[in-house]
């Protein structure tokens, strides 16, 4: 039996559109991994997307891992709660359209409910308007996704610019 999924496309086109989050009350940072370290996406991808069915790149080899993480349009981002792991995000840069895919976006579960949603997609819009001549910032999400996605990115400002239906 095939499950129907919505999956909704969201953009902000402005920084001046971002609709910030307040800061965190609890003690967090959120930091690039530099150097890349694949183990840090391989990591953030099983445990905040296995109740999302993130499944695509749980075939990936070490050597699939390593290309992606080390690929000069990918940045990854940790938030750290004191200086344990709770959540991240990958950009990609679409550099030559002027734009940045939020492509991964999540918290560990045990971080879910403490206001660090919102503090961490700022983070990640702030951070993609910082590249120079950015002219938007995409992402998309489904009904797999936390029940709080979408609230979060329109929270913040984004817009939706296109819906589908896909069964799975």
């Amino acid at each position: 039996m095939k499950e129907t999924i919505e999956r909704n496309y969201l953009e902000i086109k402005s920084i001046n559109a971002l609709v910030d989050s307040s800061p965190p009350s609890q003690e967090c940072s959120i930091n690039i991994v530099e150097p890349d370290d694949f183990q840090i996406n391989k990591f953030f991808y099983k445990n905040v997307g296995k109740k999302h069915r993130w499944i695509d790149r749980l075939i990936w080899s070490e050597e699939n891992w390593i290309k992606y993480s080390s690929d000069p349009k990918v940045e990854t981002y940790v938030l750290k709660v004191r200086d344990d792991l709770a959540g991240y995000f990958e950009l990609i840069f679409h550099l030559d359209i002027q734009e940045i895919e939020i492509a991964y976006f999540g918290l560990l579960e045990e971080y879910h409910n403490k206001k660090l949603g919102g503090y961490l997609l700022s983070t990640a819009i702030k951070e993609s308007f910082k590249k120079k001549d950015i002219k938007r910032v995409w992402v998309h999400t489904c009904t797999l996704d936390h029940k709080n996605a979408i609230k979060n990115y329109l929270a913040r400002g984004m817009k939706i610019y296109k819906k589908e239906i896909v069964k799975i």
